[in-house]
């Protein structure tokens, strides 16, 4: 537990088996359970006791005294009383003696021992709906966070018998053939059984090129299909897809424990058995400087400061205040691995980010189209569309998208495809050439430009022996790019982008956002270096990627951050926060929602302490009743809760 206080969290999610972590059991419980269901045994408490109340205060009937008051109460004391009751029992098995249930029981026990029976079941009362509470809060932001990352998809069209059949993706079984479409997501990793097909890979190999496979290749989950239908081997369950393991993760998000959470816990096992012998001395030891002792008086403060000095409210309100950070991620499509990433986002110097597929679309679109005015530039495109209708490159479609249905009038002849430089045929009995420049000096068109000035990728046209013109085909910018270079700025944080890409593009990106530092063509050692460049200044370093080739750096960051949508397994398995959207302008969001998290489980702290020493001091002189103390301890930790839960709504 120990090394999990350092400056930099372990990277390992392992999990937590200390007793009972209030993050932990309760919510476990609360699983499956309607609000209703919860809260019925509160309720049927609460009914009694009042019950009992109106019998003894209003009504007063001469029967209910002795045996009947006692098993009335007893009665009300039950539903509440008997699971933590219980929860001590299991406590102090596992060796965990001085637990807040034990605290509890005991308070309630000898307020029961001493006829304080309405006392005693409106502690427990109090006590188990403070309980519920915490349990709907954390399971709420469990629920939250599952809802938002389990979309793998539910259907998958498998081949059986030579026919397409939908089946229940979990169902596919090792060497099951499916069909995907053009647009769909693959679910489970396999091997490409079609001739070729082109992928959407940005997040998986960190190129800003749609990547083509030919049979035999590798294919993972969360590469989308672009063109033709293709079918796919699986080779690896369903249970073991990158989404799966993710919604593990998030089973162990709470064993990732924040340092003051971490220092609560320890603080509370030191406190608690320290404040059961103050309860005792305060019982026992006015007897040695009273003149008139009253045991049963000095009981009931002894008591009183028991149910006071319960660090429940801690306990609970600091685990849910991270717990409400989380969930607030969640809503907001962002994955925190653990409390600590909250934390340590809060002090976030520096963030060093991959462009691909992070600043990027990943995607090819026409950027630019170049034409002499001599030519007819609708004209012309359509005849380069009608062309490309030909190819299933990557570089194809995005021509069609930009140049809208291909016009079927036009009359294509001679068709050829010229290996490694693009494509020729006649229209209208002129040639027309669309490739890159090599093509054109292979087919001797003379132009008066040079390529190299050129940032982005380059389709260069020729027609009836004359240069055209040329589009540039490249990755786009993100529409929330610059809004995310803003607000990091605004919040202090200085911004670095390293890219495997060429020099040209990272810094023609860099200046476009005004990224106050950019370096291109970098292998993933050389981005492990630049990090550990920044790190040797003492800065708080976060690193966003997606790529295979982004895990390692994504590593050795104080927090890596990485772009979940279509981010590699190996990425998003190493990395704390995980953007399920892919949206950069989640990042300076994660760092404000771990800002606030870290300003609420402060408040928490100051309130609880505040209100706790002041009732502890006034219940010790004997004038704080059990009623202050139940505030003092149950209402403390309600409005912990609610102040942590309020994380959830806020706007980021």
């Amino acid at each position: 537990m120990e090394e999990c206080c350092s400056t930099k969290p372990k990277k390992e999610h392992t999990h937590d088996h200390e007793g009972h972590d209030h993050d932990h059991g309760h919510s476990h419980d609360a699983e499956g359970k309607s609000a209703f269901q919860m809260f019925l045994p509160a309720l049927v408490s609460f009914a009694i006791l009042l019950g009992g109340i109106l019998l003894d205060h209003v009504i007063k009937p001469d029967w209910f005294d002795g045996w009947i008051r006692l098993c009335w109460y007893l009665i009300a004391y039950v539903p509440v009383g008997f699971p933590v009751l219980k929860e001590a029992f299991e406590s102090i098995k596992n060796g965990d003696i001085f637990s807040e249930f034990f605290l509890m029981g005991i308070a309630t026990v000898g307020a029961f021992a001493i006829g304080e029976y309405p006392e005693g079941v409106a502690v427990m009362l109090f006590y188990s709906v403070g309980e519920v509470f915490q349990a709907m809060a954390v399971t709420r932001a469990k629920t939250n966070i599952k809802s938002l990352l389990d979309q793998r998809p539910d259907e998958v069209t498998v081949i059986k018998n030579g026919k397409p059949e939908t089946v229940k993706a979990e169902q596919v079984n090792i060497d099951d053939v499916i069909q995907l479409k053009s647009g769909e997501k693959l679910g489970l990793d396999g091997e490409l059984l079609s001739e070729t097909a082109s992928f959407n890979t940005a997040a998986l190999t960190g190129e800003s090129k749609p990547n083509t496979k030919t049979k035999g290749a590798v294919v993972l989950a969360g590469m989308i299909n672009l063109n033709t239908v293709s079918q796919v081997k699986v080779t690896t369950a369903y249970k073991d897809s990158k989404l799966s393991r993710i919604l593990e993760m998030v089973q162990n998000a709470t064993a990732q424990k924040a340092p003051t959470e971490l220092f609560i816990r320890k603080f509370a096992k030191i406190y608690t058995p320290i404040v059961v012998f103050m309860a005792i001395g305060i019982t026992l030891l006015p007897y040695f400087f009273v003149g008139h002792y009253e045991f049963r008086d000095w009981l009931y403060r002894a008591l009183v400061f028991l149910v006071i000095s319960c660090p429940c409210a801690l306990v609970i309100s600091i685990p849910l205040g991270y717990f409400g950070g989380i969930g607030a991620g969640s809503r907001n499509g962002i994955l925190f691995k653990g409390s600590n990433f909250l934390d340590v986002l809060a002090t976030v110097q520096h963030v060093v980010m991959d462009k691909t597929g992070t600043m990027t679309e990943g995607v090819f679109k026409v950027q630019e189209v170049n034409f002499n005015d001599e030519f007819n530039k609708h004209e012309i495109l359509k005849f380069v569309n009608a062309l490309e209708g030909n190819s299933s490159h990557p570089v194809a479609t995005a021509i069609h998208e930009y140049a809208g249905m291909i016009d079927h009038s036009v009359q294509l002849e001679a068709i050829e495809e010229i290996a490694g430089q693009g494509l020729k045929a006649v229209v209208n009995g002129k040639e027309l050439l669309v490739g890159n420049f090599r093509l054109m000096d292979a087919s001797g068109i003379r132009y008066d430009l040079n390529p190299d000035d050129i940032i982005f990728t380059v389709i260069a046209v020729a027609y009836d022996k004359k240069f055209v013109g040329y589009l540039t085909i490249a990755d786009s910018i993100k529409t929330d790019a610059q809004l995310t270079i803003d607000r990091l700025k605004s919040l202090g944080v200085k911004t670095t982008m390293l890219s495997g890409d060429k020099s040209s593009v990272v810094n023609y990106v860099a200046d476009t956002l005004k990224i106050e530092n950019a370096f291109g063509e970098l292998l993933p050692e050389d981005k492990v270096n630049k990090v550990k460049e920044i790190k040797a200044k003492n800065q708080t370093v976060a690193f966003v990627g997606d790529g295979v080739n982004d895990a390692p750096v994504v590593a050795l960051s104080d927090v890596g951050i990485a772009m979940g949508g279509l981010g590699s397994d190996a990425t998003i398995e190493t990395a704390d926060v995980v953007i399920q959207d892919d949206r950069p302008g989640k990042i300076p969001m994660a760092i404000a929602i771990g800002k606030q998290t870290k300003r609420i489980v402060w408040q928490n702290i100051v309130l609880a302490f505040a209100v706790k020493a002041i009732v502890l001091a006034l219940g010790a002189g004997g004038l704080a009743t059990m009623w202050e103390a139940v505030f003092a301890d149950v209402g403390v930790a309600l409005l912990a809760i609610l102040n942590a839960v309020r994380i959830q709504r806020m706007k980021f």
